[in-house]
C-alpha cells in the first residue's frame, strides 16, 4: 500500500482529538497529570466527576452550591473548596477544564435516585451557573481568572433504558427550557468570552443499527424492543431540540454528543449530525464528541487493539468537522471505561500511547496532507515547519506501507499489549500488523513509563 505525504500543503491546525474525561487523580492525590502534560492533552471533560450519586465535593452544581433554597448571590452559599484545587492542579498541567454544569450519573434510578431531577427554578439554577463562571473566569469569591471557554449545560437529558433515566428524571420539555434560559443567561452575561453548549447526546446508534434499518426498510418500526425504541428516540430528541431552540432563539456554540461504536459507524454517526446541524440552520457551530471508547470491554481494554482503534478514530475525526473529541475516561479506576491507565499500578496502558502520539501531531500544530489511505488504514501527518511526523493506524489486514519520506525518522510502534516502543524500521517501506499503530516523527520523544 502506498502513502505519500506532502508537508509543504498544509490543510488546517491539528484539532483536539485527544482531549480526555475525568483526569487520572485519586483522593487529593495529582501527580499523575503528569501523564496529561506528557501527551499535551489539551482539555479534560468534567463529567462524572461529582463521584456516586453526585455525592461528593466536585464540580457538581449540587456539591458546589448545597442548598438550593440559598441567596445565590452570596458567595457564602457556595463551597468551591475542592473544585478549585482540582481546576488548579489542571491548569498546572497545562490542561483546560471543559466545565459540565449539571450532575454526576445515577446508574441505578430503579432504586432510588437523588440529583438527576430538574431544578425547581430554572432562572435561579441559570444565576448559580453564572456565579460559578465568574469565581473560576472573574475571580469572584476569592476565585481564578482561568478563562474557562467550554461549559456545557447538562449531560444526556436523553438518556433512557430499561430500568429508566439515569441522567434526567424530567420531561424533554423541561430539559429545553432548562437550556434555553441558561444559555440566554449566560451569554447575556458572559457574550463571547465563554462557549455554552450540549446537550451530551446519549448519540445516534439508530442510524447504524441493522435491526433498526431492517425495520425501516420494512415498516416495522412499532414492532422493535424497546431497547432499540430508546435508540431511535435518541435521534429523534435531537432533531426537536434543535426545533425548540431555534424558535426560542436560544444561543448555542457547540453541540455535543457521545459514541461507543467503532470508528467506521462513529464517522456516519458524525455525518449525520454535520448533515442535521447544517439543515437547521447550525452548521457553523462546534460539534464535540465528549464521550467516546471502542473497547469498552474487560477483556479488551489498553490492549494493543484498543490503542489502534483509539489512533484510528482520532485520525479519522481530525478529517471530518469535529472540533473536539473527550475519551472516556481517563480516571484512575477499576470502571471498563477507565482504558487510559491500569488501576493497579497507575501507569499508562498501551492506549494512552495512542494519545501521546497524537498529542506529539498536536503540538507540531499544521496538518498536511496524507493521500493513499483506507481499507482500514488511517493516517495524519503534521509539522511545524521544522519537524514532522506521521501516525499510521491499521485496523484493516496486515499491510505492507511503502512511504515517501526521507531523511532521519524515529519509529515506534505498539505491536503488542505492553505499550508502545521504539522499533528499528526504514521509515519508507515498512510492515503495519492488523490492530496495531506506528508513529514516525524526526523528533525523539519520551515514552513515559
Amino acid at each position: 500500500m502506498k502513502l505519500s505525504v506532502n508537508f509543504e500543503k498544509a490543510l488546517g491546525s491539528i484539532k483536539p482529538m485527544h482531549a480526555v474525561g475525568q483526569p487520572p487523580f485519586y483522593g487529593m492525590y495529582f501527580e499523575k497529570f503528569k501523564y496529561l502534560t506528557a501527551a499535551n492533552i489539551p482539555y479534560s471533560r468534567l463529567h462524572d466527576t461529582g463521584g456516586a450519586y453526585g455525592r461528593s465535593v466536585f464540580v457538581d452544581i449540587p456539591n458546589l452550591f448545597r442548598d438550593f433554597d440559598a441567596d445565590e448571590n452570596d458567595e457564602v452559599s457556595y463551597d468551591f473548596a475542592f473544585t478549585d484545587v482540582l481546576l488548579s492542579e489542571l491548569m498546572k498541567a497545562g490542561v483546560k477544564p471543559y466545565f459540565r454544569l449539571g450532575v454526576t450519573i445515577e446508574n441505578y434510578p430503579h432504586i432510588r435516585a437523588y440529583r438527576i431531577y430538574p431544578p425547581k427554578d430554572a432562572a435561579k439554577w441559570a444565576r448559580i451557573c453564572e456565579h460559578v463562571i465568574r469565581h473560576y473566569n472573574e475571580g469572584w469569591a476569592n476565585g481564578f481568572t482561568y478563562g474557562i471557554e467550554y461549559w456545557e449545560i447538562w449531560n444526556e437529558p436523553d438518556s433512557k433504558t430499561e430500568r429508566g433515566s439515569m441522567m434526567w428524571l424530567g420531561t424533554e420539555e423541561e430539559y429545553f427550557n432548562l437550556y434555553a434560559v441558561t444559555a440566554k443567561h449566560l451569554k447575556k452575561c458572559f457574550g463571547d468570552t465563554i462557549k455554552i453548549g450540549g446537550f451530551a447526546s446519549c448519540g445516534f446508534y439508530a442510524i447504524t443499527d441493522p435491526e433498526i434499518l431492517a425495520a425501516e426498510k420494512n415498516g416495522t418500526l412499532v414492532d422493535l424492543p424497546e431497547s432499540k425504541q430508546n435508540l431511535i428516540y435518541f435521534k429523534e430528541y435531537f432533531e426537536r431540540f434543535l426545533a425548540f431552540i431555534k424558535a426560542e432563539n436560544a444561543p448555542i456554540d457547540f453541540f455535543s454528543y457521545h459514541s461507543y461504536d467503532p470508528v467506521g459507524n462513529t464517522l456516519m454517526h458524525q455525518a449525520y449530525v454535520e448533515k442535521t446541524l447544517e439543515a437547521m440552520g447550525y452548521g457553523d457551530i462546534e460539534t464535540h464528541l465528549n464521550e467516546w471508547n471502542t473497547h469498552h470491554e474487560v477483556d479488551s481494554m489498553g490492549t494493543a487493539a484498543a490503542a489502534a482503534s483509539s489512533a484510528a478514530m482520532m485520525c479519522a475525526m481530525q478529517d471530518t468537522k469535529m472540533s473536539m473529541m473527550n475519551f472516556y475516561d481517563a480516571r484512575l479506576g477499576l470502571s471498563n471505561y477507565c482504558g487510559l491507565f491500569d488501576p493497579r499500578w497507575r501507569r499508562p496502558f498501551v492506549t494512552y500511547d495512542a494519545f501521546l502520539s497524537f498529542g506529539t501531531l498536536y503540538a507540531l500544530g499544521t496538518q498536511v496532507e496524507v493521500k493513499g489511505a483506507g481499507d482500514g488504514l488511517f493516517a495524519t501527518a503534521a509539522t511545524d515547519g521544522k519537524e514532522s511526523a506521521i501516525l499510521i493506524a491499521n485496523m484493516g489486514e496486515t499491510k505492507e506501507v511503502s512511504l515517501n519520506l526521507s531523511g532521519k525518522y524515529y519509529a515506534y510502534a505498539a505491536l503488542d499489549d505492553t505499550r508502545m516502543k521504539p522499533v528499528d524500521m526504514d521509515p519508507s517501506c515498512f510492515t503495519v500488523e492488523k490492530e496495531t499503530f506506528v508513529f514516525l516523527t524526526t523528533k525523539e520523544i519520551v515514552i513515559p513509563e
